[in-house]
């Protein structure tokens, strides 16, 4: 369970049983769009290290770069979400390959990509 309650300050404080997360609305901290992309980003790193593990190699050196593109609706719309991969000197072809397709399936990406058959719900308790 995620739980929030709304204060009249600009920030956003998010808790679960185990932690806590911030957002602001001042540009101070993440909004929770852009920490929608950070996430993506943070599981692109995830998979990239899950693969390496896989691999039998260290992921150390591995960057992530990952930009949002605004769909036709203005920037709160998404219509393209660009992953950037740079790899260390001594990676193979093969290897980065790997790591490649395993970003490709990361499970945030999976989510939104399988979005739609989602039953979002919002009511009055």
């Amino acid at each position: 369970m995620y739980a929030s309650i709304a204060d009249n300050t600009p920030l956003i404080k998010v808790t679960t049983g185990k932690h806590e997360a911030s957002y602001a609305l001042d540009g101070s901290l993440m909004n929770p769009l852009e920490a929608f992309y950070a996430a993506l980003a943070a599981c692109a790193i995830v998979f990239a290290k899950k693969a390496c593990k896989g691999l039998g190699i260290k992921a150390e050196g591995i960057a992530v770069e990952c930009k949002p593109f605004a769909g036709p609706g203005g920037p709160l719309t998404l219509s393209k979400f660009r992953t950037e991969v740079r790899f260390p000197a001594d990676f193979t072809a093969e290897q980065k390959a790997v790591i490649l397709d395993s970003i490709a399936h990361c499970a945030v990406k999976e989510i939104v990509v399988d979005g739609p058959s989602i039953d979002f719900q919002v009511s009055e308790v």
